[in-house]
């Protein structure tokens, strides 16, 4: 199928089933972070997901190419990068398996229903309004920081969406790994499994990967770290092997 790429837009292989995914190189491209969730998040065969904040839809399209989940949504609030995200999923004819819609995470609960979904996959801005300089270009800025949504609105939504039992899967900084764990407690998503990602072995993490359980009686099981360069420009195997090369 061709596509028709808009001015800054190009075609990139996800290296997964063939697929391809159109990203702006002027707005937000995904990172490692979300290749990384899609590897840490599981979906089990007949559940549905959804993704918050899912930008061009690269989560969903991971997930439908890795796991066996009947149906996943990709909610984004900036039309662009929605428009980005649907074009791509008609491109690897993925219609009747994603569909995209645009809205504010903060209302997610009243756009889908309660206890809507079995999984919740975010990869949410990092950084508040005391961390680091906003981004000068909108639509990085608005991916970046807290500046639509905060922490509490994703966490408090997640929680809503979830069915009883359901999985919450997050990607974020370690930096604020004691909010996220409090937020969590307080929407009754117990902490269930984590994982730090670290750039080298001798750096402290950069990343870390959570998942929680609606509903869930208190146990955690911490991961084995997930190192990401053996050396300066070469993966690990684990991170080849997550990327699919």
């Amino acid at each position: 199928m061709s596509v028709k790429l808009l001015e800054n837009e190009r075609l990139d292989e996800l290296h997964r089933n063939g697929y391809f995914i159109i990203q702006n190189t002027q707005k937000f491209c995904f990172g490692m972070d979300a290749v990384l969730l899609s590897g840490f998040a599981k979906v089990k065969p007949k559940e549905t997901v959804i993704d918050l904040g899912t930008g061009t839809g690269i989560i969903p399209i991971l997930l439908e190419a890795k796991t066996q989940g009947e149906h996943f949504t990709g909610l984004e609030i900036q039309p662009e990068s929605a428009d980005m995200a649907m074009r791509s999923v008609q491109y690897n004819h993925l219609e009747d398996k994603i569909n995209i819609e645009i809205g504010n995470i903060k209302d997610a609960s009243k756009q889908f229903g309660a206890s809507s979904f079995h999984v919740v996959t975010t990869n949410p801005p990092y950084m508040n309004g005391k961390h680091g300089l906003t981004n000068p270009n909108e639509a990085k800025a608005i991916a970046r920081h807290e500046i639509l949504c905060n922490l509490e609105d994703v966490i408090r939504e997640s929680a809503k969406l979830l069915k009883p039992q359901g999985r919450f899967y997050l990607v974020h900084r370690p930096f604020r790994l004691a909010e996220i764990i409090v937020l969590m407690h307080q929407y009754k998503i117990e902490p269930k499994r984590m994982q730090m990602v670290y750039p080298f072995v001798d750096k402290e993490p950069n990343m870390v990967l959570i998942e929680g359980l609606r509903g869930g009686n208190p146990h955690i099981t911490i991961e084995k770290p997930l190192i990401v360069y053996q050396k300066p420009g070469v993966y690990t195997k684990e991170i080849y092997d997550i990327y699919g090369y």
